[in-house]
């Protein structure tokens, strides 16, 4: 084994490859334009989609692209609450029902936070 290492080589040290014969993909410099007056470059693949908008590597605001390429507008979906999850499971007569059911066991002592319950309720159904 140690004789087919490389004396004086090291991790991280230099390649022993050369760069002969190797052909890289075609390259293109795409320009950017961040609100605080920053302007960069990124290199990128000529095959590549390019990105309308990139992190400024200064101070990381949004760039645009120079070229004029504009974000697509996504389509936003208004937020679900609790309510529409709810309206898609019952219907408004299921749901007064089951309010009506709800108060009365409330009202009578059944549910609810342990200092509103009656002791007598309890008691009764409990022996029978």
């Amino acid at each position: 084994m140690a004789e087919r290492t490389l004396r004086g080589a090291r991790l991280g040290g230099q390649s022993f490859e050369d760069e002969r014969g190797i052909e890289f993909a075609a390259r293109q410099q795409v320009a950017y334009s961040c609100p605080q007056g920053h302007q960069f470059e990124i290199t990128m693949s000529t095959e590549a989609e390019i990105p309308a908008n990139w992190e400024c590597p200064r101070c990381g605001a949004v760039s645009l692209n120079v070229d004029g390429i504009l974000p697509e507008e996504k389509a936003e979906k208004p937020a679900r609450t609790h309510w529409d999850m709810l309206l898609e499971r019952r219907s408004l007569d299921e749901l007064e029902v089951i309010l009506t059911e709800r108060l009365e066991l409330l009202r009578g002592g059944e549910i609810g936070p342990a200092h509103l319950h009656r002791p007598g309720k309890a008691k009764k159904k409990a022996k029978a």
